[in-house]
């Protein structure tokens, strides 16, 4: 399956050689990776430099085990693990809310309108049902919260574009300190986030992608205008806490 590697033999080197089989699909999800034993025979290594690779494609989410057995398969990284990461860069590069006001902006009516010309039902349905459970959230920061960012999650899947998913979820995650503060501070803020859901919801329900961009549009601009009602600062890094602005 593998060739020995030239005099540069190296974990990095091992790591490079299984990942470039992996994102040209030659070893595909779910294909179990030989031993490590096999792997240094094949690659002309020690054993210990094969266990760093794997370790390495293991944090990437390229490599994971079953029911904690001992074999390696080949996976996919979760939108959550590259959420994760996607944030903290952001952070580390002092991305500001404002910049998130402003991605949102850019990446959300589109997917938005996306989802209304797929007119997906199942994608209808967690619409409502998070609509729904928003709306009844009234005592519940919470709820109200982690619902909002289930009607977005269920957008950027209605889409049926993987690149709008991934964009998606680190955006949510950076909203969703902001928003809580928002739904607190804020006191129209329920209403007219419950009453965008229902606009976007019909219009996906609709297959009016014009309708969808523009109340998506409407959606996110409001939120621009809940961060400084609630007297959050646009210009406050995305890694601060805005409870305590």
């Amino acid at each position: 399956m593998f060739e020995p590697l030239g005099r540069e033999p190296a974990y990095r080197r091992v790591c490079e050689a299984i990942r470039e089989r992996i994102l040209n699909r030659e070893l595909r999800e779910g294909a179990a990776l030989p031993t490590e034993t096999e792997l240094a025979r094949q690659f002309e290594v020690n054993r210990s430099t094969v266990r760093e690779a794997l370790r390495q494609l293991q944090s990437g989410g390229l490599l994971g085990r079953r029911g904690g057995g001992k074999r390696l398969y080949v996976t996919r990284p979760t939108k959550e693990s590259f959420a994760g990461d996607f944030s903290q860069t952001l952070t580390l590069h002092e991305a500001r809310v404002v910049d998130v006001c402003e991605a949102l902006l850019a990446v959300e009516p589109g997917i938005a309108a996306a989802a209304a010309r797929r007119r997906d039902s199942e994608i209808v349905r967690r619409l409502r049902e998070s609509a729904t459970r928003f709306a009844g959230a009234d005592a519940d920061r919470t709820i109200a919260v982690s619902s909002v960012a289930q009607f977005f999650d269920a957008l950027a899947e209605g889409s049926g574009n993987p690149v709008f998913v991934l964009l998606n979820e680190p955006l949510m995650q950076l909203l969703q300190p902001g928003l809580a503060v928002i739904i607190d501070r804020v006191p129209q803020a329920r209403r007219r986030i419950g009453m965008a859901q229902q606009q976007i919801l019909q219009a996906v329900a609709a297959g009016d992608a014009a309708a969808a961009a523009t109340w998506m549009s409407r959606h996110v601009q409001d939120f621009r205008r809940g961060y400084e009602v609630a007297g959050i600062p646009l210009s406050m890094g995305v890694g601060i806490d805005p409870a305590g602005a």
